[in-house]
């Protein structure tokens, strides 16, 4: 995980020829990133991508989602970070993070889970 993030911040996000994500394949369309941001998919089987503030990589519940994922995608990506879990979990969580709210210093994953409308990873 350490080296994809050293990549997105040294290299840059828009150093990705590619999201990997099945809706840009059928979509058939790349977009520019805003200055701050990458490419994230999210989903098991089928994934959705989203353009999300680099900051939130930091965030520990960022990070815990980021670890569940290894177990199923590895370390490996091609353009974008993958992130197993539901596209409403992880909506919830970037929801969370841009208010602002300081409760989101505080909580868990489980917490994370049980508060969103998705209630499962």
């Amino acid at each position: 995980m350490a080296c994809i993030v050293k990549k997105l911040f040294f290299c840059g996000a828009r150093s990705f020829r590619s999201s990997g994500c099945q809706q840009d394949e059928e979509e058939g369309r790349h977009h520019r990133l805003p200055h701050g941001h990458i490419w994230v998919c999210v989903g098991r089987d089928t994934s959705r991508r989203f353009n999300v503030d680099a900051n939130f990589l930091n965030h520990p519940l960022f990070e815990d989602l980021l670890r569940l994922s290894e177990d199923e995608f590895g370390h490996s990506y091609d353009g974008a970070l993958r992130i197993a879990c539901d596209a409403d979990l992880f909506l919830h969580l970037v929801d969370l993070l841009s208010s602002g709210d300081p409760a989101a210093h505080y909580m868990e994953l489980a917490d994370l889970v049980a508060n969103s409308h998705a209630g499962s990873l």
